[in-house]
């Protein structure tokens, strides 16, 4: 467990909080800053595992719970702010607890789950990812992109949208299987 991937994905949980805190106490470019650290980690801890073949299971479903947490941390406080919309955040909120109540379903039907994800729900996570990025970057550091933020509200809206609407998908023909045997 105590794998520099999971270390990484581990840090991610770790970051969250001081990054809420720098957006509570208004200090929008230090949590521009520790939000990119998140990010590399995220790119880098799957990139690792791979690598010095290190994949686990804990590492497997520690990751999403460290990526939601950040996410979710910081689309919070950027829509209460109103540098976000408040539509996208419950789009986000609806979108994971439909994921997850389809697991734990699934799960408790056949008292299993493997979980594996799909490439538009990576997608959705590398979008939300960068659309905060986005975001903190102009608010903190005024660099002039507040012209893109529009256009990529809504582009993460759009492939957030159809990941939801394949995992559901997935989840209902998996169940649909499950009940033919």
């Amino acid at each position: 467990m105590l794998t520099l991937p999971n270390l990484l994905t581990a840090s991610r949980l770790i970051l969250a909080p001081f990054v809420a805190w720098r957006l509570a106490l208004h200090d929008v470019e230090g949590a521009f800053w520790l939000f990119v650290v998140a990010a590399i980690t995220d790119l880098l801890d799957g990139w690792l595992a791979r690598l010095l073949n290190q994949k686990s299971d804990f590492g497997a479903l520690l990751d999403p719970i460290a990526d939601k947490v950040m996410l979710l941390t910081t689309l919070s406080f950027l829509a209460l702010t109103n540098l976000l919309p408040m539509w996208l955040l419950w789009l986000v909120l609806l979108r994971d607890g439909v994921i997850l109540a389809g697991a734990l379903a699934y799960r408790r039907l056949t008292g299993g789950l493997k979980i594996t994800p799909i490439l538009s729900g990576k997608l959705t996570i590398a979008l939300e990812f960068v659309l905060v990025s986005w975001v903190l970057a102009e608010d903190g550091l005024s660099l002039g992109l507040a012209w893109g933020i529009q256009p990529m509200v809504l582009l993460t809206a759009g492939v957030g949208v159809l990941s939801g609407l394949r995992y559901v998908w997935i989840w209902s023909s998996k169940t649909a299987a499950y009940l033919r045997r």
